[in-house]
Formats: C-alpha cells, sequence, structure tokens
C-alpha cells in the first residue's frame, strides 16, 4: 500500500504489467488530461476527489473521501471543489460522444432517479418524486431532488450504461427533460440514434417534444392505454372535419381492428413470442405523431407483475429496423448503473446544502463511469475471497481493480500549495441563517388543493372553487 501511495504521483506510465498496453493506456491518460481540461475552477480538487471515489471501496462520510491516497489536499477542500467548481458541461459531453464509433447507430436509454434528501428542510428545491417501495402497500413516493439521465447502452448484454447527461430536474417534470436531453444528443451525432423509453415517457407531451428530434424511439406503453387509430369518415357535409380516430383500447379487445402483421417466432430468453403490429395509431393529444405499435405475448410468461404476458410497445421515428421490439430488452443496465452511482460511486452521500454542490457532484459520475469503461479491458479481474471470477467485468469489478493502473499512468494535476493561516470569519460581520423552505409541487396538486380549501367568511369564492363556508370559530 505506501509503495502504491509513493507512487501515485509518478507522471511517467509503465508497462511492466502489459508491455502491448502502451496505446490503450494513452487513450486513457488522453481521455483523463481532456476532462481535467472540462472541469473549469478547482479542477485539481475535482480531479483527485474523482481519483478518491475510485480509491474508497466504502466511505461512511462525504469528508472520508479526503482519506483517500489520491487526494493530497486537506478535507475541507473537498467541500471547497464542489463550492468553487464549474464543470464544462458541452465540453464534457462533447468529450464523451467522441469515445464512440460515429459511424455506428448508438443505442441510448432514457431514465430518471431521486436522490433522497427527506430531512433537509432547508434545502432549495426539494419535491415529491418516485421511489420505488418493496413493502406491499406503500406509496412509491420520497422527497429529494430528480435526476435525468441519458445514457449510452454499448453493449447487446452485460450491465454497462454510460451516462452522457446526468441533470437534476429543475421542474419536476421528467418527462421534458428526457426530450430536451435527447435533442441535445441528438445534434451532436451524424447517425440518427434510437432512443429506449420507460412507460412514464409513452405519453402524448413526450411525443410532441421529440417529433421534430432526429432520433428513434421504443417507447413501452401501458396497458390501460387508449389510442386512436384513422380519422374516421365525414357522415355528412355539416359541422367540421373530424380530427379524431376510432378508439383503439388495449384492455378491450373489441376496439382491436385485425393487425397489419402478425409474427411467430421463439426468442433464446424468452421463449415463443406472438407479435401483433398495428400501424398509425395516435395519441388523441398528439394527433400528427403517428405510432406503429407491437402487441407482445410471452407465451411461457407466469403474467405476475413482474413477468407479464402481454407487453405493449411504441415505435415513433423513422423506418422501422426488423424486430426492433426486442431491442427494449437493452433498457435495464441504465437501472443497474443508478444502483452503482448510489452504492459504489458514493453519488447520494453527500449532504450538500445547496442544489448547484449537487449538480456539480453529479457531473462527476459521468466522467467516472466512462473513465472505467476505457480501462475495462485493460485492468485484471481481482475478486475477493468470497466472490467468483468473471469473464466480462462490470463495472464495480473494474472499480475494485483500477487501482494499480491510477498509479501507473499519474494524475494531472498540480500540487497543492499552502495558504497559510486563515482569517477567519471578520468581526462585526453578520451571519444569516438559512430559511426553510417550501416543497415543490405540482400545478395539479395545488388546483385540487385550492378545490378543498373552504371559502372565508365576507369574501368571494374564487372560480371553481366550492362554495363552503368555514365554521365559526369560538373565541
Amino acid at each position: 500500500m505506501f509503495e502504491q501511495v509513493a507512487l501515485w504521483h509518478n507522471w511517467g506510465m509503465s508497462n511492466k504489467h502489459n508491455p502491448c498496453a502502451k496505446e490503450h493506456f494513452n487513450e486513457l491518460i488522453q481521455f483523463r488530461q481532456a476532462a481535467y481540461e472540462c472541469l473549469g475552477n478547482a479542477r485539481d480538487a475535482m480531479f483527485e476527489l474523482s481519483d478518491a471515489v475510485l480509491q474508497m471501496r466504502q466511505a461512511q462520510s462525504f469528508a472520508e473521501l479526503s482519506c483517500a491516497p489520491a487526494f493530497r489536499r486537506k478535507w475541507p477542500s473537498v467541500y471547497e471543489a464542489l463550492q468553487d467548481g464549474r464543470p464544462n458541461r458541452e465540453g464534457l459531453l462533447s468529450l464523451y460522444l467522441k469515445q464512440t464509433v460515429s459511424s455506428e447507430r448508438l443505442l441510448l436509454a432514457g431514465d430518471h432517479t431521486a436522490w433522497l434528501r427527506l430531512w433537509a428542510k432547508k434545502l432549495v428545491g426539494r419535491s415529491y418524486q418516485h421511489q420505488p417501495d418493496p413493502i406491499p402497500g406503500h406509496r412509491p413516493v420520497t422527497i429529494g431532488h430528480g435526476y435525468s439521465t441519458l445514457a449510452v447502452i454499448p453493449e447487446a448484454s452485460g450491465s454497462w450504461a454510460l451516462p452522457v447527461l446526468h441533470e437534476r430536474v429543475a421542474n419536476q417534470k421528467a418527462v421534458e427533460s428526457g426530450a430536451r436531453q435527447l435533442q441535445q444528443v441528438s445534434l451532436l451525432l451524424s447517425v440518427r440514434p434510437i432512443s429506449l423509453w420507460d412507460s412514464e415517457y409513452g405519453c402524448a407531451s413526450f411525443v410532441l417534444a421529440t417529433a421534430n428530434v432526429a432520433a428513434d424511439k421504443i417507447i413501452r406503453l401501458r396497458t390501460n392505454l387508449c389510442l386512436e387509430g384513422p380519422t374516421k369518415p365525414r357522415t355528412s357535409n355539416r359541422g367540421t372535419t373530424p380530427k379524431h380516430g376510432i378508439k383503439f383500447n388495449f384492455k378491450d379487445p373489441s376496439t382491436w381492428w385485425s393487425p397489419d402483421q402478425v409474427l411467430e417466432y421463439s426468442d433464446p430468453i424468452f421463449g415463443p413470442l406472438i407479435v401483433r403490429l398495428w400501424k398509425g395509431l395516435r395519441f388523441s393529444k398528439a394527433l400528427d405523431c403517428h405510432l406503429t405499435v407491437a402487441q407482445v405475448e410471452r407465451l411461457q410468461a407466469s403474467n405476475s407483475r413482474r413477468q407479464p404476458r402481454i407487453l405493449w410497445f411504441g415505435w415513433a421515428g423513422a423506418e422501422a429496423p426488423e424486430r426492433w421490439w426486442s431491442l427494449y430488452g437493452r433498457r435495464y443496465p441504465i437501472d443497474h448503473w443508478y444502483r452503482f452511482a448510489k452504492g459504489r460511486l458514493h453519488w447520494t452521500l453527500p449532504l450538500l446544502s445547496t442544489p448547484q454542490q449537487g449538480e456539480r457532484w453529479s457531473d462527476l459520475m459521468p466522467f467516472l463511469t466512462w473513465e472505467l469503461w476505457l480501462a475495462h479491458t485493460l485492468v485484471q479481474d481481482s475478486p475477493l475471497p468470497w466472490q467468483k471470477a468473471q469473464t466480462n467485468l462490470s463495472p464495480a469489478r473494474v472499480c475494485q481493480s483500477l487501482q494499480n493502473i491510477l498509479v501507473a499512468i499519474g494524475t494531472p494535476t498540480r500540487v497543492c500549495k499552502t495558504r497559510g493561516s486563515s482569517p477567519g470569519w471578520r468581526t462585526g460581520r453578520p451571519r444569516t441563517h438559512r430559511k426553510q423552505q417550501e416543497i415543490i409541487r405540482s400545478e395539479r396538486w395545488k388546483t385540487t388543493r385550492a378545490h378543498k380549501q373552504p371559502v372565508v367568511p365576507g369574501q368571494k369564492p374564487k372560480r371553481g372553487r366550492p362554495k363552503k363556508i368555514s365554521p365559526p370559530s369560538h373565541a
């Protein structure tokens, strides 16, 4: 351990482990150098903080990351790095996309998650967020900050998801954030990508927001949707031209018409499948956005909540490839990445006082993941005594074996300089206490709440509010 600490500041590159790895080591070094230039102010402390995350497998507090050999500063610099840092997010996004093959069609996955801050009553921007709860009967709701993520799925199988954007949802509208991220990434790609989205994004607002985005979308659709087919024919010369079409209710098979195509085949993972395709379906609030809907019936599924027998998928975009619905199974690595970021990368460990600090800390999560991806072909598996050996290393296993490479390639950061004694708080300078902040709520909740509030005697009832008089108070 002491030898590794002594070698940590070595700027030279060692090839003693793999004489043929110089080219790959250079690629990793160039990526780290380019990311270091994009971190802006306090780049030295932020970069050493990222290396400390890779070295510290377990940490009880955020300040404990300063005990890592890679972090050469005192523990207050851990928080000062997030206070003073200004990462160049556009530069980091371009850097991540440069690591992909520009001529290939990327597969993107979008989702959002919650950073729990239940007891931070003075933190700005908290709102109600979706959080799965394994206890039956509990509502899947928590309080905190929501983060929207768009990631590249590089492999057909495995747990790798490489996020290119990981941003806080400021307006409690994750669907709008996902659409904006997809548009931002598509403008930087030369080949039209395919994006995968969960059923929460299977709504008219998302389809409308991404209608002009140069990206194809595979969306899982809820089983209780009611779409529309072709426009109804005009029966008389009176009135306006019909805009809406024949109802297509997923729960009512009597509203279905004959599918445009029926396929029966056996999948190596899910067994025998029956796929029915309908073209030209649309949402009632997005009549100009046509979908190709696929009903996938899994004959061997148990029809439970986790293994439903029937699944619905929608394709929106250009001409669909063959068996496009099977690509949706590659969306799940983004869920694995959320668990990896919250657990091994200590993403939700710090209790920061401002949302801006949380955003700067979250900017390091994609950088760390891409760094692990570039090193996953270089490291040798180093399992713990109770772990089995792996051939296709997971992100956690690469992170566990990366220490020797980091020691060999060194760090681009500068040696910290001593600043002397701090002058401290100036005498007579007033201290301002932080105020308790309200939880951000949706407009629908505010409207429902306003309808339930009684009218104060002597005031006119507002429009849309029930005429209910509050009982008189007894002094």
